[in-house]
């Protein structure tokens, strides 16, 4: 059976959304559950989830996260997507939820309908 990673908030609703569906399709032994908020992925890690979500970093940050405003990113146009990395990396509230991966493919569980769908091209 295939194994499934969620990155993810138990106190978001989407995220646990897309979290029961998993567990509606995959044994819990087989669902890894990152919570990002304890342990912010490298930036390593970050880089290959944008790879596998085919998104560049800074289409990985919350906007609309009042901490985004706070770090004066809304009025910044000179950020590279390193730093955007560093900035997610240092401050992972501002990572969208969830995300999903499931055999070298990924999605973000916004709306959950997404996580719905890639269980069912593995099922």
């Amino acid at each position: 059976m295939k194994k499934a990673i969620i990155y993810h908030n138990p106190r978001c609703s989407k995220s646990r959304e897309s979290y029961n569906l998993l567990k509606d399709h995959f044994d819990e032994t087989n669902i890894e559950e990152v919570r990002y908020l304890d342990k912010a992925p490298s930036e390593e890690k970050l880089q290959e989830l944008c790879n596998l979500l085919e998104i560049q970093p800074s289409q990985l940050a919350r906007t609309k996260e009042s901490l985004y405003k706070e770090l004066g990113l809304d009025k910044r146009s000179d950020i590279d997507e390193q730093e955007w990395l560093q900035i997610l990396n240092q401050n992972p509230r501002l990572i969208e939820r969830p995300i999903v991966v499931i055999d070298g493919r990924a999605v973000l569980g916004r709306p959950p309908e997404n996580v719905s769908r890639l269980i069912k091209e593995f099922n």
